[in-house]
């Protein structure tokens, strides 16, 4: 029986005229809540110009596409009532002063964390895949750490911060390098290890909490799922399928590597650290370190590589000729990065970048045609 996979989606609210993030997340909230049937997906997050939603955990990745495009629908209808509209952005492109949220929560964060706090308005993609037992969501942990990075690489939407082009294809990656738990660690080795490491950050008291426990991918305090967190939010919807569909694909694979007995890459963290900031600052424009090798090889062939290794488990799920299909299309037109690049490249503005990453956000075909990737370095964007 196939795992099932749920996600959780971080968008961005924005002035459908401007294009600037608005912090109008507690009025979104309150018509979300007035005009929910029995459930809501939507939840406040650290900064009031975000809206998060979650999916119910499914096993076809077909249903699982349409939650994901239920609740971006929802979230459009919520925030066209409000005044906004949403984008599915890892970072604002236009400038932004980020606005903490209400809550005794968010208020001890931005007392303890101050400008690192202030600064995070970025937006994610988590993704949970079930597991049987902490035992085995440690044994995926281990195994699938090497393969993080190339699915930030391939998620990656966020070149512009405060009005100018960063340079990487993923910013975000960046700026949520800055807590102190985010990233790769070493090698867990067991459940009981990994709850130790987890035991020890919290008592430091820089953590808050379990839940500040920012692992590129940890067992979830909350559900019995491995969750990787490592992934921007990204634009176009069927990539939130594709990631999701890979990310199964590697807990599966992990997991049967750890049944036939065969032992965790042992990588360190350090040369993961360069590996995902080779990732955020490339996106799929360059070249990435290869999983197995830790050297410098293009996009396309590492993205091949983490296909062949997933295979056999998306073939047995059934997913193998969805995702070989979802791949081609990516490398053809780009991800999320290359897209906005694309778009500020033909209108010159950033201001019609977020409005049609809006359009996307929903769903709706782009008006431009596949993007080619842009030079190594580029001009600071402009912001109107």
């Amino acid at each position: 029986m196939a795992r099932t996979v749920g996600v959780e989606e971080e968008l961005l609210l924005v002035d459908a005229d401007s294009g600037e993030a608005r912090a109008l997340s507690s009025a979104v909230l309150a018509i979300a809540e007035r005009r929910a049937d029995g459930e809501s997906a939507f939840e406040s997050e650290l900064h009031r110009q975000q809206l998060e939603f979650s999916t119910h955990p499914c096993a076809d990745m077909g249903e699982l596409g349409d939650s994901v495009r239920r609740w971006r629908a929802e979230a459009v209808r919520h925030a066209e009532q409000a005044g906004a509209s949403v984008a599915a952005l890892a970072t604002s492109p236009l400038p932004v002063s980020p606005e903490i949220g209400a809550g005794e929560r968010y208020r001890w964060m931005a007392e303890h964390y101050g400008l690192t706090a202030q600064e995070q308005l970025t937006c994610g993609c988590h993704v949970h895949v079930s597991v049987e037992s902490d035992e085995e969501g440690v044994a995926v942990l281990d195994r699938m750490r090497v393969w993080l990075p190339v699915l930030l690489a391939l998620s990656a939407n966020s070149p512009f911060w405060q009005g100018k082009d960063t340079r990487y294809g993923s910013y975000r990656s960046q700026v949520w390098g800055r807590w102190p738990s985010a990233g790769p660690v070493e090698i867990h080795g067991s459940a009981e290890a990994y709850h130790a490491r987890v035991r020890a950050l919290v008592a430091t008291g820089a953590l808050r909490d379990e839940g500040m426990i920012y692992f590129d991918a940890r067992l979830s305090h909350r559900y019995p799922t491995v969750e990787v967190r490592v992934a921007d939010v990204c634009l176009d919807p069927a990539d939130t399928v594709l990631l999701a569909t890979l990310v199964r694909g590697l807990v599966e694979t992990s997991a049967r590597e750890w049944r036939e007995g065969r032992p965790a890459p042992d990588t360190s963290a350090g040369l993961l650290r360069v590996a995902s900031w080779q990732a955020g600052r490339s996106g799929l424009d360059d070249r990435l370190l290869h999983p197995g090798t830790l050297r410098p090889e293009p996009a396309g062939e590492v993205l091949r590589s983490l296909l062949d290794h997933v295979r056999d488990a998306l073939k047995d799920s059934g997913d193998l000729e969805a995702v070989e299909k979802a791949l081609a299309e990516v490398e053809r037109r780009g991800n999320g990065a290359r897209i906005q690049r694309g778009i500020l490249e033909r209108t010159g503005s950033l201001r019609e970048t977020v409005a049609e990453c809006v359009r996307l956000t929903a769903g709706e075909p782009s008006t431009e045609g596949p993007t080619r990737a842009p030079a190594p370095e580029r001009p600071q964007a402009q912001t109107a």
